[in-house]
């Protein structure tokens, strides 16, 4: 596991221990303590004789690499590697296909340029793009390309649902971006990371679109869910766009429901996962997803933000949405 510490690949290192794997890490070693039962191998990634100095003569039967900065990265892991490791997971991002998404979207829809050989993480669909190339270059036939949406689940530290418990935590009114009946698409990322192992195990290979199915739940269903997940005393209120974008409150956007502008994009949750599905993906409760993330923000509180996250302020100013809970009221 490239990493390890946070997030995606803190799940994939929990799930490879409990199907029995042997796992080791390779990471700085500077965001928590080694976890027990794993090889830990301490090195700067985007150092490469550090890195080659830290594989030593390993050999393994798969990598997972969830690199989301500059695609030289990845390309110089992914060659020091390509000898000794059968297969190569990447975890990239739907963000690689070109903007606007068209509905219904699956993994033949257009691509944004990459490099492979560029330093440059400011543009994240290029990156990861640029990664997506850098691992097949060296992992031609065997490398997995995890095209994934919305990842959430216990470790996020994107400031997606932590942010809307901690939020609901607070009771009272609270708003919430109308409609109720808006579809989301996620994944929760004990899900992915079952799935990637998996498909290693089986040497599966090529790019496929990674989310749960279209349709299957609601930005009501989440919400309502978080409710009696967690037992808070809170009321929703549900608030048009237009006025959200009236009060300047950007609520939704965090979820992908709103654009900067305020329009509501296509293609953000109706991806096509057929693919993926018939290859072995399964999805648990939306229910499990939310207890298991309220569970672990109980038991270690709140995440670090990764630094290209928002701030947790973003979404919501204070006395904007008092003033709009106030106009809802009368």
């Amino acid at each position: 596991m490239l990493g390890g510490s946070h997030h995606v690949g803190r799940a994939v290192v929990e799930t490879a221990l409990e199907r029995g794997d042997e796992v080791s890490t390779l990471n700085r070693g500077l965001s928590r303590e080694p976890t027990p039962g794993v090889q830990t191998l301490i090195a700067d990634r985007t150092v490469p004789e550090a890195v080659r100095r830290a594989l030593g003569a390993g050999e393994w039967d798969a990598v997972v690499d969830t690199w989301a900065w500059a695609p030289r990265t990845v390309r110089d892991s992914a060659r020091l590697l390509a000898g000794r490791a059968g297969h190569y997971g990447y975890v990239s991002s739907r963000g690689v296909h070109r903007w606007p998404w068209p509905p219904a979207a699956d993994e033949s829809a257009p691509l944004v340029d990459g490099d492979p050989a560029s330093q440059d993480a400011a543009d994240y669909a290029a990156a990861k793009r640029g990664g997506e190339l850098a691992v097949t270059e060296s992992f031609a036939g065997r490398a997995l390309l995890a095209r994934a949406g919305m990842i959430l689940g216990p470790y996020e530290d994107v400031g997606r649902i932590p942010w809307w418990l901690r939020r609901l935590e607070r009771g009272g009114r609270i708003l919430a971006p109308a409609p109720a009946d808006t579809p989301l698409q996620y994944l929760d990322v004990r899900d992915l990371a079952t799935w990637m192992l998996s498909s290693a195990e089986r040497g599966l290979a090529g790019a496929f679109t990674v989310t749960g199915p279209p349709g299957a739940i609601t930005l009501g269903d989440l919400l309502t869910t978080a409710l009696e997940v967690t037992g808070f005393d809170t009321e929703l209120v549900w608030a048009p766009p237009e006025l959200l974008q009236h009060y300047g409150l950007p609520l939704g956007m965090e979820l992908g429901l709103r654009l900067p502008d305020g329009s509501v994009p296509s293609g953000m949750h109706d991806a096509d996962v057929s693919a993926a599905l018939a290859e072995g993906l399964t999805t648990r409760p939306l229910r499990e997803t939310l207890a298991g993330t309220w569970a672990w923000l109980q038991a270690e509180g709140d995440p670090t933000p990764r630094a290209d996250a928002p701030s947790p302020d973003t979404w919501l100013d204070a006395a904007a949405e008092q003033r709009l809970l106030a106009q809802l009221s009368h």
